[in-house]
């Protein structure tokens, strides 16, 4: 029997629920060996910390930009652990992407900064109330998003999900579900072509190569029950229109995953929770779940 897997954990923005939620792993148990990143002063009860020293005191509840580095040291810290084979996947707290930018540090998000790191193409997908739900684009402004999505780059999205869901997730042949852009997928033209001149031409490519895809489906109509039976994922085109449908379902236990990545990477489905940090308050369900997933996920691949 190979040994537990050893499991990455970042503890996030400092000033929100992250640390606190990162110590509560302490009560669970878990079939894996973590180990927590970030300031032990932050970690009461952790077993296994890997202290990485705030850059200022942090005061629950109030963003310091001067904490913004901090995080992204933590963050490479797991990042360069997973790509150099020391853990076999990350699991991350939330962090509080508007300080990061304004301590001048562009910043869009994990996902794309796992991209970047990674030096490859990923997807988001969230996992939860028994969907999963996948992602053309991330966090872009909604005016954006029509001119982001292309033929080859949503081929290369289905691609990675439907490889990902295969070699990770461990199901033979993937069912796709992928939603139109427009209200009615457009109405054949009439509102808006995105899903004639792009969203379905890269639906035949992937289904020429094998894929089992279906769409475009009107957004609408994607998510009731008898369209959804034996899917496997839903790919949405933009943030909010997949998203809502899986946290009502599951907020508080769903789990985000990145497909694409060389590396398991799951995160928690929520923010940083300013307003309750340091009171004692924090759910920690998500974070629970997506360590599992990342135990199991990591299992089939050692």
């Amino acid at each position: 029997m190979s040994a537990a897997p050893t499991i990455a954990v970042t503890s996030g923005e400092p000033a929100g629920i992250g640390p606190e939620i990162c110590a509560r792993l302490a009560r669970e148990r878990f079939e894996a060996r973590l180990v927590v990143i970030g300031d032990r002063s932050l970690l009461d009860g952790v077993d296994i910390v890997e202290h990485v020293p705030l850059e200022r005191p942090r005061i629950p509840g109030r963003l310091d930009p001067a904490n913004a580095r901090y995080v992204l040291k933590v963050l490479d810290r797991a990042i360069d652990g997973c790509l150099a084979g020391e853990f076999d996947a990350m699991v991350t707290a939330p962090v509080q992407k508007s300080v990061i930018n304004d301590a001048g540090i562009p910043f869009t998000g994990h996902t794309e900064y796992l991209a970047e790191r990674a030096r490859t193409q990923v997807v988001m997908m969230l996992v939860g109330g028994g969907l999963r739900v996948a992602l053309a684009t991330t966090h872009l402004a909604l005016a954006e998003v029509p001119r982001a999505l292309t033929r080859e780059g949503l081929h290369g999205v289905i691609r990675i999900v439907d490889w990902d869901l295969r070699r990770r997730f461990g199901i033979e042949r993937p069912r796709i579900l992928v939603a139109g852009l427009n209200p009615h997928s457009g109405e054949s033209g009439h509102l808006g072509r995105e899903d004639m001149e792009v969203i379905e031409p890269a639906i035949v490519a992937a289904g020429a190569e094998g894929m089992h895809v279906e769409g475009p489906i009107p957004a609408d109509t994607l998510f009731v029950p008898d369209r959804l039976r034996g899917a496997d994922c839903v790919l949405a085109m933009y943030h909010d229109q997949g998203l809502p449908v899986l946290k009502y379902a599951s907020f508080g236990r769903g789990v985000n995953v990145t497909l694409g990545l060389p590396f398991v990477r799951t995160s928690v489905d929520h923010g940083t929770a300013l307003d309750i940090a340091g009171q004692g308050k924090a759910d920690a369900g998500s974070l629970v779940e997506a360590v599992k997933l990342a135990i199991e996920l990591a299992g089939r691949h050692r």
